[in-house]
């Protein structure tokens, strides 16, 4: 049997995707970035707010070094972490509302 064209399977594909996101949505399910982005924010805020500079100094250490090891600058790579710091440091939740979770149907209960 012929092998489908790049094509055909590129679209299955995103046909496949938009399904599982879909399901995902609907369930509420967090994806791999939401809950890597509110477990960052939870271990920077709680350094900074117990003042574990130290601990938060050699945990920058370890993640930049991590991202060197996949490519990425040194340099960049501290300055990125660095503003994260500097914006989860007050421990107050930086992360847009989902409303869509919030209220699947559409109706935004506000007061």
């Amino acid at each position: 049997m012929p092998a489908k064209s790049e094509e055909i399977r590129n679209r299955k594909q995103r046909a496949r995707q938009q399904v599982l996101r879909e399901a995902d949505r609907k369930a509420r399910r967090p994806g791999r970035d939401d809950v890597a982005r509110t477990a960052l924010f939870m271990a920077i805020s709680a350094m900074a707010a117990y003042g574990a500079t130290e601990t938060l100094e050699k945990f920058k250490k370890r993640v930049v070094r991590m991202l060197v090891k996949q490519g990425f600058d040194e340099h960049e790579s501290r300055t990125v972490f660095d503003g994260l710091v500097e914006k989860y440091r007050d421990g107050d939740w930086p992360f847009r509302r989902k409303p869509h979770l919030l209220y699947p149907d559409g109706a935004d209960e506000k007061g």
